[in-house]
């Protein structure tokens, strides 16, 4: 008999019956551990705190037409993790609901119940979710862990040990073995399984491989076929607005994202991008509309950000009308007050504005409170930080540019490359730029060995590794700072223990630095270091 005393809950219901109701139910079931949040917002607050073994979630969460949904809850909680493997995740709804909900996630909770139901159903749906994790929880440990290769193959012994969850564990396998850049590896497992049956996730998942092998027409018909047959999967629109995207198609990607919203109309991403898209294809009024509902839509996800009234601004005042993109300004102003961003976007938007008047001087000096701010602001996207440093090089503010895309370049999450960032300076026409700043990341970097050198002296190992990763990130390819951070990682393993995530990421950097001199007299040292220290900790190949 399972024992549930020690299991906490969370239960997101605006309804204070149906929240008593469900308080009863769970004390019937012998839980007694049990929270409540009235909203999305009250939830996600809590779970930012601690973390709960389960959580019962009503679909409806009163929101009215523009407020979120239980399913949107939940996709926020996973894209910010807030939320992991081992969280289960219910979700309460009613039988009309369900046939909509369920066929247009990709991301489904743990289960759903329908109601009306009883304490038995609720009870026993909870044992048979615990079961289930129970299962899982060996693999679920090991990717905790960082030891993805691992989990690899703690998924195929399990496969053959419950029959009854191998699709679960062959769809998790495929999906490591990309998280490990493995990409032929997990075709292969999707494409076994079409073999046998044709299943959604895994005509996504294999379209997914494609997309990242850069093999762009193969992986648009396999999601061409995948959206007649199952027209209600929205990751598979989103994938192939990707495709339309990166072949340079941006009015098919919005067609695309335009039939995606016409079946799931409240996802704020994906109508950001359909947005972003449509001002790519020159669709402003489009553009316009996507942004106003992604704004009004916000406000009620505890995620607001305030670039999107920045993109509203942009859209209005390429149409022209200053008076509404006022309005959303000083709504930005009043709405958002607080938030660290918001005197960037505020810049960049009255810049914007005073553009379209013509008002040079005005404008000029908003750009550069802008840049000011964006020196102590953190959270922006690197796209918005690209945008304005267009805008300064339109306007001749040459330094002000490039001390922006160098805040871009001292951000190693970036996802922004050096090639990306000075192609900003040569599109522009200022090849100079570009050049110049080339020599100042190069010179950081050199800069940055010295630091990483003192951190490891004083014995910040793991300072160290960092310092050197922001250095290869100014400087990529350069093989002295590759051979350094391979060292570092080393050092850092042997002196504070085994770390499997570190591991593979030194793996690899050893790798490419065989790919760019095998002759280097520093690479079979290395892989000498690295194999002494699998012995040391007892790891197995």
């Amino acid at each position: 008999m399972q024992d549930n005393s020690k299991l906490s809950v969370l239960v997101i219901d605006p309804n204070p019956g149906m929240r008593g109701s469900l308080q009863n139910m769970l004390v019937q079931a012998d839980i007694t551990k049990v929270e409540f949040a009235v909203s999305s917002g009250t939830a996600i607050k809590q779970l930012s705190r601690r973390s709960y073994d389960i959580i019962l979630c009503e679909y409806d969460l009163g929101g009215g037409a523009d407020g979120q949904d239980g399913q949107q809850l939940l996709e926020d909680l996973r894209h910010h993790k807030l939320i992991g493997l081992l969280t289960i995740f219910i979700m309460l709804t009613s039988e009309g609901v369900y046939s909509k909900v369920v066929s247009a996630a990709e991301l489904t909770p743990t289960d759903y119940i329908l109601k009306p139901f009883t304490v038995d159903v609720l009870s026993g749906r909870i044992t048979r979710a615990i079961e289930r994790r129970n299962v899982f929880l060996p693999t679920y440990q090991l990717i905790g862990q960082g030891n993805l290769r691992e989990a690899v193959r703690s998924c195929a012994s399990a496969e053959l040990k419950n029959p009854r969850y191998a699709a679960d564990f062959v769809r998790l396998r495929a999906e490591l073995h990309t998280s490990l850049g493995e990409l032929p590896q997990a075709e292969a497992i999707y494409a076994e399984v079409l073999a046998t049956k044709p299943t959604g996730w895994a005509q996504l998942g294999l379209a997914r491989s494609l997309f990242a092998q850069e093999r762009l027409d193969e992986a648009e018909k396999v999601l061409g076929v995948l959206v007649v047959d199952n027209p209600k999967l929205m990751a598979a629109y989103d994938l192939l607005a990707r495709c339309r995207e990166a072949a340079g198609d941006a009015a098919g990607a919005q067609k695309v994202l335009e039939d995606a919203v016409n079946v799931s109309p409240h996802v704020i991403r994906r109508l950001r991008k359909l947005g972003e898209v449509a001002m790519e294809a020159g669709d402003v009024q489009a553009a316009e509309r996507c942004f106003k509902q992604v704004v009004a839509k916000a406000k009620y996800s505890e995620f607001r950000n305030p670039e999107d009234h920045v993109n509203l601004v942009k859209a209005l005042v390429k149409k022209g009308d200053s008076a509404q993109a006022g309005n959303v300004i000083r709504d930005m102003e009043k709405s958002l007050r607080g938030n660290p961003s918001v005197d960037v976007c505020r810049a960049i938007s009255v810049a914007m504005l005073h553009e379209l008047a013509g008002n040079r001087d005005a404008t000029l000096t908003e750009l550069g409170a802008a840049v000011g701010a964006v020196r102590a602001s953190t959270g922006l996207s690197s796209e918005l930080k690209i945008a304005l440093a267009r805008s300064c090089l339109d306007n001749k503010l040459d330094k002000e540019a490039s001390d922006v895309m160098l805040t871009v370049m001292n951000d190693v999450s970036s996802g922004v490359s050096v090639q990306q960032a000075m192609n900003v300076f040569t599109r522009a026409g200022r090849p100079d730029l570009a050049e110049g700043m080339g020599m100042q990341l190069k010179q950081q970097s050199h800069e940055l060995l010295n630091i990483a050198s003192e951190k490891e002296n004083m014995g910040d190992f793991k300072g160290a590794v960092q310092t050197l990763n922001e250095a290869l990130h100014k400087s990529p390819g350069n093989l002295p700072v590759m051979i350094a951070l391979a060292g570092g990682m080393l050092r850092q393993m042997g002196e504070l223990g085994w770390d499997h995530q570190l591991a593979e990421t030194c793996y690899k950097l050893i790798h490419a630095i065989r790919t760019l001199d095998g002759a280097h007299p520093q690479v079979s040292a290395l892989n000498e270091q690295y194999a002494a220290s699998k012995r040391k900790y007892g790891i197995s190949t």
